[in-house]
């Protein structure tokens, strides 16, 4: 117990990349800390989510690189995917990591509980093997999950957090749904030789992102043999000795092994005991928090997923740091959520910052450049699918507000001009730049004249 009479400075409930984060820098700052989580350290990102995703996507890109081989040279003989030897090798690679998240813990001092941890009041956590804890600060960090509708037959159905864990690759498999998470998933079956169709109930694919890109994608998307369909909607599912019957809402029926539900994901808050410690909750669940990631209740304090501020994991951490910084290091630090780069493991891949055209041009004119043209390495491959890359310029002083590439190293490609746009780069800035050749990058400052409005 320490001198304030608590047996913690911090008690940190969920053991994602935020609250890892955030333990280990508050007792790096020399608080008695303790983080308590009931599955598997290192939450959504690590286990189930952006890590896992991603060898699934380098596992499925394996396809593209074969078949381009050949206008290369390349003679490549027969190929087959080994379903249950990559899922093996996967989950190796997510318990390795999980080793390195508890490592970090002890080093850095904190105690873990490997159990449910719930809130009792404004300074005192419940076990769930009974016992009672009191901190000065409780942090909670336990995500999201992900959400379902309720429809006949949704037993039968699959979520993301399940997919990393079937014994057998499905040979037909509907996805439903339109989000990033979907449309990765899509990419990645349809990669590995899974039979994938889509159904998406809205117009375009990628709500929320930048309409070119929208488009891009979902074309990309089709020419690579996903039946994407948007306005379509699923109404009921059935186990039958066929597979899982599936009736779409304007009546076709379509027979599948499985059926993964990528419909949103939700705070993870229930029954956590927040309300009756004083914290309303917000939309979905949602735990609002002030610039300090500090709720109503002075020493309840939430980062990560579960505040439904940026749900992507670079985010958690930052918040995670800051939020120990401020608390426990005595250096009050607010997270700034205004450029926030993301990479989106779609096939082809996409990256993007800053706001779309739409967006822009609701808060001020713009002028738009933008470059669609075939990469060198599709030329020789014979492949005949395009990269995007798009600038969104404030007319007025010409500050670049947002840039969004779809194609080959998206992703890594916008973490560098995410870097120029923080710092207020201009259309100037980019246009003296010497330009890389030959590369896709230098179309990012090649670009002289806006498209015509």
């Amino acid at each position: 117990m320490n001198e304030r009479g608590f047996d913690y400075d911090l008690f940190v409930i969920g053991g994602g990349s935020g609250g890892v984060r955030a333990a280990r820098v508050a007792a790096e700052h020399g608080a008695k800390v303790a983080l308590a989580e009931e599955y598997r350290m290192g939450g959504t990102c690590v286990i189930r989510g952006c890590i896992p995703k991603k060898l699934m996507m380098y596992a499925s890109s394996f396809r593209d690189h074969f078949e381009d081989a050949v206008g290369y040279g390349w003679t490549v003989g027969e190929t087959r995917f080994d379903w249950s030897r990559f899922i093996a090798a996967k989950d190796a690679e997510i318990a390795r990591l999980e080793a390195v998240y508890r490592g970090l813990l002890a080093k850095a001092g904190v105690q873990t509980f490997s159990c449910r941890a719930t809130i009792v009041d404004p300074h005192r956590v419940r076990l769930a093997e009974g016992a009672e804890l009191t901190a000065k600060h409780i942090l909670v960090a336990v995500g999201g999950r992900p959400w379902m509708p309720d429809l006949p037959g949704i037993e039968h159905a699959i979520t993301s957090d399940d997919i990393f864990h079937l014994e057998e690759q499905p040979k037909r498999m509907l996805i439903v749904g339109g989000g990033y998470v979907a449309c990765e998933f899509a990419g990645i079956m349809n990669g590995l030789g899974t039979q994938v169709r889509q159904f998406y109930r809205g117009d375009q694919i990628l709500r929320g992102f930048d309409d070119d890109v929208r488009e891009h994608v979902a074309d990309a998307m089709r020419g690579r043999g996903v039946a994407l369909e948007v306005r379509r909607d699923i109404a009921s599912i059935e186990k039958t000795d066929k597979g899982l019957r599936v009736v779409a809402d304007n009546g076709e029926t379509v027979v599948v092994d499985a059926v993964l539900m990528a419909t949103g994901r939700k705070p993870h808050t229930g029954g956590l005991g927040l309300e009756e410690a004083g914290v309303e909750l917000g939309p979905g669940g949602r735990v609002p928090v002030d610039q300090w990631s500090q709720t109503v209740v002075p020493s309840i304090y939430a980062v990560g997923d579960v505040t439904a501020r940026v749900e992507l994991t670079p985010a958690a951490i930052r918040e995670g740091q800051a939020f120990a910084d401020t608390v426990f290091g005595g250096r009050p630090t607010p997270v700034d959520h205004s450029v926030v780069p993301s990479g989106i493991f779609t096939q082809p891949e996409v990256g993007t910052v800053g706001p779309g055209e739409a967006e822009a041009r609701a808060d001020c004119e713009v002028e738009i450049y933008r470059s669609r043209f075939r990469p060198m390495l599709n030329i020789l491959a014979g492949r005949a699918e395009t990269m995007l890359i798009k600038l969104v310029v404030r007319a007025s002083d010409r500050r670049v507000l947002g840039c969004h590439i779809v194609g080959h190293g998206a992703a890594e490609l916008i973490q560098l001009a995410a870097t120029a746009i923080g710092m207020g780069a201009t259309k100037d800035d980019f246009d003296r730049t010497l330009p890389v050749h030959p590369t896709a990058a230098e179309e990012l400052v090649t670009m002289r004249s806006p498209v015509a409005q």
